[in-house]
């Protein structure tokens, strides 16, 4: 095994434990959980098998194994770019809400004197 591979086997493990420990805390839900968990687990294989992405370069017609893995890469970062996006916009529209609601209620409400 390689220098980098046991890096990236440590660094993967820690990965590991923080999403388990944060699904038992329920600090994530359980859908996020199982999602980095699993892209987790897909970077453990390829850190123990490099071979696996050789093999499906060829397959996919791309040049090396490592190619592969930063497309993949790509595309999962893309992914994750586009949710905190539209998580985002979600939010400004919740506050746009409660602010609108809380304006509203001032305006008809007297404010009480200290």
């Amino acid at each position: 095994m390689e220098l980098i591979q046991i890096v990236g086997l440590i660094i993967i493990l820690f990965a590991l434990t923080r999403v388990i420990k944060q699904i038992k805390k329920k600090s994530i839900e359980l859908e996020e959980g199982i999602f980095w968990l699993f892209v987790w687990l897909l970077a453990l294989l390829i850190v123990i098998f490099p071979n696996f992405m050789s093999y499906l370069a060829r397959i996919l017609g791309v040049g090396r194994g490592v190619d592969v893995v930063i497309y993949l890469s790509i595309i999962l970062l893309f992914y994750l770019v586009y949710r905190i996006y539209a998580r985002l916009e979600k939010l400004e529209k919740e506050i746009t809400k409660i602010v609108r609601e809380i304006a509203i209620r001032d305006r008809y409400e007297p404010k009480k004197r200290d």
